[in-house]
């Protein structure tokens, strides 16, 4: 009765849903700039009757909802912040704000979101637990000079009072049909840490470039030895991806640069990757600078680490998923070099992480997240409603029967 129940409240929320999802894409708010998007987050929670905490981790809210009996605790984790990306699609709901848009879907994870918080306080009296909606901001990133995200949202708790036992989140891809649902067991988004090298050589005249150190022929060798070293240094089975999105240096045509900034990322899969792969680079720009008698710097600032599916999490959940869609609509996906600081609650308790189609070949919605033309088929609302709540169910449940197991 509880699917059915589920099916049924999601149908008729589904207008309701369009007309949020469509309203925050049109006010899109960049990160820890979220104040119009938690407003109406925190409203709706509190309309369905949860009690709500709001400037945490400067705009996120988090609301409770506490069941009729007690028992664990499972979190929905949402993001909701924007991209500083131009709309360019011509549709009825087309961002009022010059610059910013919804360009990974935030909006769709907002709104999912807020329908499963409806949806479950509408079955309250069956409940037997606690779930606790996280809607955090700045998952994209945080201003410079400024903190926020899923560590901060952490630094301030919210994985207690109370204490959370498992949690759940999920994203939207562009490149799965809307209907389907996507899975992985283990990794499912990379790390991703900044990496800033700084080349040191001696500024000269450009005509005699042998009585000074070229920076700028320095950092061009940097470049393509880190773009290669990666298939020879470590094994090819776990990937190491190094891109280099930027580059500055010099200041006038007919002089050697003595400086050059090279600004990028470092992303793995492998956890135990991870921590090792700096040394690595390390070696290689200090092997090539000291050839040329340049300098360097290296500077790697971490951001979120890799992405875990629990094992058994995912295990539970796929007969949960495949009720709710069929099984031919419950996909394996390949692990992603995208990065998640959803990472970051699922190294503290255990974590499933879904992935939700949106593509629409029929319709042109087939463009990548992060780009200009990025939509959605807004079918996907109820799929996202009713997937969370039917595993929010399946882990009360769950996390339960783990409880009351003898030791």
């Amino acid at each position: 009765m509880t699917a059915s129940q589920i099916e049924q409240i999601a149908a008729v929320l589904h207008p309701k849903l369009v007309e949020i999802r469509r309203d925050l894409h049109r006010h899109p708010e960049l990160s820890n700039r979220e104040f119009r998007t938690s407003g109406i987050v925190a409203e709706h929670l509190r309309k369905f009757g949860l009690s709500v905490q709001t400037g945490v981790a400067h705009t996120g809210v988090v609301g409770l909802l506490e069941g009729a009996r007690p028992g664990p605790t499972v979190a929905l984790r949402v993001d909701m912040d924007a991209l500083p990306i131009q709309e360019l699609n011509a549709v009825p709901y087309r961002s009022e704000y010059d610059g910013v848009k919804h360009a990974c879907g935030h909006d769709v994870h907002t709104t999912v979101g807020l329908g499963v918080a409806e949806t479950l306080s509408q079955m309250r009296a069956g409940l037997q637990g606690s779930v606790k909606f996280i809607f955090q901001p700045a998952e994209e990133g945080t201003p410079a000079g400024e903190t926020g995200g899923a560590y901060l949202m952490l630094e301030e708790g919210v994985l207690h009072a109370p204490d959370v036992d498992s949690i759940l989140g999920l994203h939207v891809m562009p490149t799965l049909d809307v209907g389907k649902l996507g899975y992985h067991s283990g990794p499912v988004w990379a790390s991703n840490d900044a990496i800033e090298v700084v080349i040191r050589g001696r500024k000269t005249h450009g005509a005699y470039p042998h009585t000074g150190v070229d920076a700028i022929l320095v950092a061009a060798h940097v470049l393509q030895a880190l773009q290669t070293f990666a298939n020879r240094s470590v094994d090819v089975r776990d990937p190491l991806l190094i891109s280099f999105g930027a580059i500055h240096g010099g200041n006038r045509f007919n002089v050697i640069a003595d400086e050059v900034q090279l600004l990028g990322m470092m992303r793995c899969l492998n956890p135990e990757l991870r921590p090792t792969a700096p040394a690595k680079i390390e070696a290689v720009i200090r092997g090539i600078t000291a050839s040329f008698g340049a300098t360097h710097s290296l500077k790697v600032t971490p951001g979120a680490p890799v992405t875990m599916n629990d094992p058994r999490m995912v295990e539970k959940a796929l007969p949960v998923l495949e009720q709710v869609v069929g099984k031919e609509n419950v996909l394996l996906q390949k692990p992603q070099m995208g990065a998640e600081d959803f990472a970051c609650y699922a190294e503290r308790v255990p974590a499933f992480y879904l992935i939700l189609g949106v593509r629409n070949e029929s319709r042109g919605i087939v463009e990548m997240l992060h780009s200009p033309e990025f939509d959605v088929d807004e079918g996907c609302l109820a799929v996202g409603v009713r997937a969370m709540s039917s595993l929010v169910l399946e882990c009360l449940s769950s996390d339960r029967r783990d409880r009351d197991a003898p030791n």
